[in-house]
């Protein structure tokens, strides 16, 4: 299992209050398996550049610990899904 953390933007038309019901959807990719998945909503922000002419995003910061090929399997799916409008995943412990 490797640490791994994601920035998610969300399209800013997505009701606030069902944020988190939205991503722990996403997170059973990671969880199913015995991973653990911590979630941190900023909620609306500006965004610094228009993105699919939105000027504004939720964002979410996902503190998680997975295996690699879940990770990569959550990125995935979260960049079909048209709610979302961009991603980052990093692994903070690699150098």
């Amino acid at each position: 299992m490797r640490n791994y953390e994601l920035m998610i933007i969300l399209d800013p038309e997505v009701d606030e209050r069902s944020v988190q019901t939205r991503l722990d959807k996403f997170l059973e990719i990671v969880t199913k398996d015995g991973g653990s998945a911590e979630t941190d909503i900023w909620g609306k922000r500006r965004l610094a550049y228009e993105i699919n002419k939105r000027s504004e995003g939720i964002y979410a910061v996902v503190t998680m610990t997975t295996l690699p090929e879940h990770a990569k399997e959550l990125e995935r799916v979260l960049g079909l899904s048209e709610a979302v409008l961009r991603t980052k995943l990093i692994r903070p412990d690699a150098r």
